[in-house]
């Protein structure tokens, strides 16, 4: 549950519910990322490449095959990236150190930026090229279609990453919730009793309350005066 803990998470230990956890916004643009990149690069692999008057396969994004092994790249990197991103989402409310879930958080912030702008990059890149890309070198439409889905969900790729990095900073922001560790909170544990006091007296002090001192020979009884010592 958003909000309840350290960076958005609950206490470490608490039971995994996985129909909250599939309605979490984060893990649906989790899941929408993984999808996307697979369209983009499996677009690419399967149809991104075509013959044109030769026997040599050329990319069909103005057989620039640069164009095409970026998309590939990114395409790949994300769908691991974005299975690895959704196990850690799994296992971060079982994380105790908020040390770690910081680290968690920070590294998730800062790929999730870093794909963002690499996605962008790939969707002007794959549609310069796409938009310089001849009809004569695509013999009878050649993956026209692949093309066009690989820049399409390129741009969709984009939204979804962003907001992944918009989650992570909304959770590094959130950063550690410390009344959950107040003694109010912990289940089981009841308040503390307040200190007792000193008890106050009458404020009147009795003169029997004081005892005599232990020593009682009155100093008058001994010798008065100095003696001369006899030899």
């Amino acid at each position: 549950m958003e909000g309840v803990g350290s960076f958005g998470a609950g206490r470490a230990g608490g039971a995994f519910d996985p129909v909250a956890f599939i309605k979490q916004p984060q893990t649906v643009l989790r899941i929408l990322s993984w999808v996307f990149s697979i369209v983009v690069f499996g677009s690419i692999v399967n149809e991104g490449y075509v013959n044109s008057h030769s026997n040599t396969l050329h990319c069909v994004f103005n057989q620039n095959d640069d164009a095409c092994n970026y998309g590939i790249t990114i395409g790949v990197a994300a769908f691991f990236a974005s299975m690895f991103f959704f196990v850690l989402d799994i296992y971060f409310p079982q994380i105790s150190s908020v040390k770690d879930r910081k680290r968690a958080v920070l590294a998730e912030l800062g790929f999730s930026g870093f794909w963002t702008f690499l996605w962008f990059v790939g969707f002007c890149f794959l549609a310069n090229q796409w938009q310089r890309t001849s009809p004569d070198e695509l013999p009878l439409n050649q993956g026209a279609d692949a093309a066009r889905a690989a820049i399409a969900f390129s741009f969709f790729s984009i939204i979804t990453w962003a907001g992944l990095t918009v989650k992570a900073l909304l959770r590094y922001r959130l950063g550690t919730d410390m009344s959950l560790f107040t003694t109010e909170n912990i289940e089981g544990i009841p308040d503390a009793e307040p200190y007792p006091g000193y008890p106050t007296g009458s404020g009147i002090e009795r003169a029997d309350t004081y005892q005599s001192p232990p020593f009682t020979e009155s100093l008058g009884s001994g010798p008065k005066g100095f003696q001369i010592p006899t030899y």
